[in-house]
């Protein structure tokens, strides 16, 4: 398929749970340093290029996005300037967004909407703490605050409304219920920093981290003395982490090494694919919940990519 170019970095790309053609791509000027953002929706064809269908710019970089998972035309945003912006297609630019929440005292890093509640969502900031959200309140409903450096990463978990995991450059993952005042158990999951986290999405007591030190682990939360499996094959920083959809042992990743990597980590020779289609740091990666094998990925080199697992990226 072809690509997408953006005028600024790529930092992050999701697919819509809604309509299968549909992604957001969330992006940062001068590598997410100093600078605007600009949040694109944009929509594949079948046989012409990649279409915009909406673009908002900001005036500070966007670092992630999430898509609602209860209206079809919602998206929320992680801003540079640590606000977290809600945005509605089916309204006009001048409408939008359509809230912005500054609570957050650096940099929103992380965002993710409850996919059990559906009425709630997760933001992660560089000030170390993470907030939960709900749609219909211009405050936030409570602030978690244990992680000792910036927490780059928040999931919720995909089969209880609340329960979720963050990760952190502490260097420790926490899983945590909002029912209960502190965080319900403290992971050290890496010797690095931790820049990301994710839930299998067949086994609710299984998660995924991404270290600086370049590997992944798998932890069962049951028992999570040691890991699970770990992953070995990035050559740098491994960005993000994200479990399929649609097959429990399957993961995808991408790393400043340029690469994005998928594996299936209940195997010996667990990398199954490897694609360095991008020029530059591959920070964001995605994969499609609606079509079986479809990914994307976004880097510093202003491009996004969509295709099938097995074929080139590269491949019009």
């Amino acid at each position: 398929m072809p690509a997408f170019k953006t005028p600024f970095n790529g930092y992050a790309v999701k697919f819509s749970p809604f309509y299968e053609q549909r992604l957001a791509v969330a992006t940062s000027q001068n590598f997410g340093i100093l600078g605007n953002g600009r949040l694109h929706v944009i929509d594949l064809s079948p046989a012409g290029p990649i279409a915009e269908i909406a673009a908002f710019d900001t005036a500070d970089g966007v670092y992630d996005v999430s898509w609602s998972e209860s209206h079809d035309s919602l998206l929320i945003a992680a801003i540079a300037d640590g606000s977290v912006k809600l945005y509605d297609l089916s309204l006009p630019p001048t409408s939008n967004p359509v809230r912005s929440l500054s609570e957050h005292t650096r940099e929103t890093h992380s965002v993710d909407y409850n996919a059990v509640r559906r009425d709630s969502f997760i933001s992660s900031s560089w000030d170390d703490t993470i907030k939960l959200w709900t749609i219909d309140r211009p405050t936030s409903v409570r602030t978690f605050k244990e992680h000792a450096y910036c927490v780059y990463s928040a999931a919720w978990n995909p089969r209880h409304a609340d329960v979720f995991a963050s990760a952190s450059g502490d260097c420790t993952a926490r899983i945590w219920d909002v029912r209960e005042p502190g965080s319900t158990m403290i992971l050290p999951a890496h010797d690095f920093e931790i820049l990301s986290c994710d839930w299998n999405k067949y086994d609710d007591a299984v998660i995924a981290t991404s270290s600086v030190d370049k590997s992944i682990k798998v932890w069962d939360v049951r028992n999570y003395r040691i890991p699970v499996a770990v992953l070995n094959g990035h050559g740098y920083a491994v960005r993000k982490v994200k479990f399929s959809p649609h097959r429990a042992s399957v993961i995808v990743s991408c790393s400043y090494d340029m690469t994005v990597c998928m594996w299936d980590y209940m195997v010996e020779d667990s990398l199954i694919g490897r694609y360095d289609h991008h020029t530059e740091f591959a920070v964001g990666v995605d994969m499609s919940v609606l079509v079986e094998g479809l990914l994307a990925s976004t880097g510093w080199d202003e491009l996004v990519y969509v295709w099938q697992h097995g074929t080139d990226p590269k491949a019009p």
